[in-house]
């Protein structure tokens, strides 16, 4: 991988530590603010409609993280097309035209109708006026799906062969307001939630420290209420192993108009203050291992 990172256009960017900056062992990841629309998706919802579930501008928020030794890989597909948050089984085989080859584990988000491929959009609006050939869902995965999933292993790996531990932020956006289709409390949502599934994805400790700083920046802060971390961070969560991921919910006011789909001025000072957590996690894993990976 060069200096300036790599990418499969239209599948994801991959960027490391900056030149000269000291490489930590913490690698970030914004799954759902990709905004790259195959031209083969084919919706029945407006476009203007599937922007409104990205996460729209995650990746910028978190785009100097590499300026503090973190690395960041963002998705440029989005997750109404494929979600990579989601396991490979967690299908609806009742949208496929055609028998599927492979075993399925569907899962609470697919009755909700968001699994691997969305059957709906929110307020139950269905996505397609036909079935998915079995093709094109096996396309989706091995061309879009995959390759995500192994370029986050590879750099997930790649820090802990070097230092023996690893840090891994799962980097998601949150309506301001609650829906009625996710549990939790109604109304108005804090600043930032983290996900750690109840302690089993990371250290509590490691939790407790991104926790304690966000609410030194002023900012209000909940733990897994009322996302608890989803696939990505149950599958590189191996806390006992010192592998620690949490995923990380940012409400969306602070930084744009969800209407709209525009940044506010909050966005800069948004940005500041997540370049200077990375550093701080950064800072956190590098007083945690002994070995230092090779420039």
């Amino acid at each position: 991988m060069s200096e300036s990172g790599e990418a499969i256009e239209g599948v994801y960017r991959l960027t490391p530590p900056a030149a000269g900056t000291v490489r930590a062992p913490v690698v970030l990841d914004s799954p759902h603010s990709g905004a790259v629309y195959p031209a083969r998706f084919r919706p029945r919802i407006p476009h203007r409609e599937l922007r409104r579930v990205e996460d729209s501008f995650v990746d910028e928020l978190f785009a100097d993280a590499p300026s503090a030794g973190a690395t960041l890989l963002a998705a440029d597909f989005p997750r109404s097309f494929i979600d990579p948050n989601r396991a490979v089984d967690d299908l609806d085989v009742g949208m496929i035209g055609g028998p599927w080859p492979h075993r399925v584990n569907p899962t609470e988000k697919t009755r909700l109708g968001h699994g691997l491929i969305w059957r709906s959009c929110p307020s139950e609006r269905p996505m397609y006026d036909r079935p998915l050939p079995p093709e094109e869902i096996a396309w989706r995965i091995e061309t879009f799906w995959r390759p995500y999933h192994e370029a986050l292993e590879s750099e997930l790996t790649r820090a802990y062969a070097a230092f023996g531990a690893v840090w891994h932020l799962d980097c998601h956006s949150m309506p301001a307001s609650s829906s009625p289709a996710v549990p939790g409390r109604a109304g108005a949502r804090a600043d930032f939630v983290l996900g750690d599934r109840d302690g089993t994805s990371c250290a509590p400790a490691f939790t407790q420290f991104v926790r304690d700083r966000l609410r030194a920046m002023g900012y209000t802060v909940r733990v897994n209420d009322p996302y608890r971390g989803a696939e990505l961070v149950r599958l590189h969560g191996r806390p006992a192993q010192d592998r620690h991921s949490l995923q990380i919910e940012i409400n969306r006011a602070l930084y744009m108009r969800e209407a709209a789909l525009e940044k506010t001025h909050g966005f800069a000072g948004l940005k500041r203050d997540l370049t200077r957590l990375v550093g701080e996690v950064c800072d956190y894993a590098l007083s945690r291992t002994a070995r230092f990976a090779a420039e």
